[in-house]
């Protein structure tokens, strides 16, 4: 396809709305306000992935590398049949083949940095008068493919900066908190782009997931190695077909086979719930105790059912004992293990856990928090983090939006902006060129400044004319996504 015709069908006229002789737009990437309690910045990522993907590869692939006439005439078809027979016309579609480049200049933060609301991520704008159509013409695309990857990496980064306080407080291996949080989100993704896109976001905080598709992502798109780094990984693990493949009279020979047979050695994470949890923490497990205990490696018990906090930690006034306790001391009770110089419970290496159905952020603190209330370090824990956490967002879940603030006509600058008498704020936009600048470590935001200015401040050119500027890698994001450590979830 055209990579021109991925817009709204109202931008392709914008060009001729613009006053007469306008020779530049000025926009802005910026998230406006937080819907998501205790988070007031936002993690920026995913651009340069745009920037590769869109404005060098498919506009090289499938615009400046087709025929001229080729290209226009799959426009003008498409446009015509949309619009009816208009007045849209194909000479600037021409003008730009011609051109043979992007004609955008992009001035961006570091990728990776924490952003606060109302303050630019990037700025875009034209570098040729004739094209002044283009900057906004872009806001579509880069709308939909921009504000999630930021929006799961800051997620991302919350959860990161939760298990981190619990694990400095209770755990005596805070390092584990690299693989706590584990990704379980791609069948649930709109697609798999989104699958990749948000996958990446997570891998900035940790290790774990099971999107194979955003190791090669982050390969491709932000030049990590997989051969040289650890990008993401994952263990051996079952699903429920498998145990009900085994029938429910043969649970107990399946655990058997799994962990003597198939694994005899390494983690392997085994469905526990398939149909009585119970009975596999109170019966099975005490049954294969020593098979456990003297094999090279751990056996990971996954229940995915019910209250999570409930099955973990235990609930006083259930009926069944085991039930009662949860997952987490039953196996205490069962396998032992060791108290470390915190003063709390850590199982014994051979054994552990993991949950992995609609943990929130809400969620996984209440669990730090009650088997740090029962003496169990927080890290006797794995969570799966799935789509239930990154799906469940919009756009809007940062306000994210991207607004000209500046224009040229006839070589003169025009600052403009928007603010809704109807609105509550949020829609406000800044107004004229923009500067970002940093304030006891934090980014802030310097509008109506002239070109002087804006040439100066944190906002580099990332991109100009066709060319990629700057070409950052996953290690220098990781590095400012932990140079900056998120405070701790604040509960709704």
């Amino acid at each position: 396809m055209n990579p021109l015709l991925f817009t709204d069908g109202y931008k392709v006229d914008h060009r001729r709305q613009y006053p007469e002789n306008t020779s530049l737009v000025y926009s802005n990437w910026t998230p406006r306000k937080s819907r998501m309690e205790g988070i007031d910045e936002v993690v920026f990522f995913g651009l340069q992935y745009f920037i590769k993907r869109y404005i060098l590869d498919e506009f090289q692939a499938n615009f400046f590398n087709k025929s001229e006439d080729e290209v226009c005439n799959k426009y003008q078809r498409r446009i015509n049949a949309y619009l009816g027979e208009s007045s849209v016309g194909i000479e600037h579609i021409r003008a730009l083949h011609r051109l043979g480049y992007i004609p955008i200049v992009i001035k961006a933060l570091p990728e990776g940095v924490s952003v606060p609301m109302r303050v630019p991520m990037f700025t875009m704008y034209n570098t040729q008068p004739e094209f002044f159509w283009l900057t906004n013409y872009f806001e579509t695309l880069i709308s939909t493919t921009v504000w999630l990857p930021c929006t799961s990496a800051t997620i991302a980064k919350q959860f990161r900066g939760l298990l981190d306080s619990y694990a400095v407080e209770t755990s005596s291996v805070p390092e584990f908190t690299d693989w706590q949080g584990h990704d379980f989100s791609m069948r649930g993704m709109a697609g798999l782009e989104a699958a990749q896109i948000s996958a990446a976001g997570h891998l900035l905080s940790f290790k774990g997931t099971d999107t194979i598709p955003a190791i090669d992502f982050l390969e491709q798109y932000y030049n990590a190695d997989s051969e040289k780094e650890i990008i993401g990984g994952s263990v051996s693990a079952t699903e429920h077909s498998v145990m009900c493949m085994g029938t429910d009279t043969g649970e107990k020979d399946t655990f058997v086979r799994l962990i003597k047979e198939i694994y005899p050695k390494g983690i392997v994470s085994i469905v526990s719930d398939t149909w009585d949890l119970w009975k596999v923490l109170n019966e099975y497990l005490p049954e294969l105790k020593e098979e456990i205990l003297s094999r090279e490696g751990k056996v990971v018990i996954r229940p995915d059912s019910g209250d999570p906090a409930d099955i973990i930690c235990g609930n006083p006034s259930a009926e069944n004992s085991t039930a009662q306790k949860g997952v987490i001391e039953s196996l205490w009770d069962t396998f032992g293990g060791t108290i470390n110089g915190k003063g709390y419970k850590e199982l014994d290496p051979h054994i552990g856990a993991i949950y992995g159905d609609s943990i929130t952020l809400e969620r996984a603190e209440d669990i730090c928090e009650r088997l740090k209330a029962k003496g169990f370090a927080s890290t006797n824990v794995v969570f799966g983090i799935g789509s239930f956490t990154y799906q469940y967002n919009t756009r809007d879940t940062f306000g994210f939006a991207m607004k000209a603030t500046y224009g040229e006509i006839n070589g003169e600058g025009r600052e403009i902006f928007k603010n809704p008498i109807t609105d509550d704020g949020t829609k406000k936009s800044a107004k004229g060129l923009l500067k970002v600048v940093k304030e006891n470590g934090a980014y802030k935001l310097v509008d109506q400044v002239n070109w002087d200015d804006e040439s100066t401040g944190e906002l580099k050119e990332v991109f100009r004319n066709g060319k990629l500027l700057i070409n950052t890698s996953l290690k220098e994001i990781k590095k400012r996504i932990f140079e900056k450590k998120q405070q701790k979830h604040k509960p709704l």
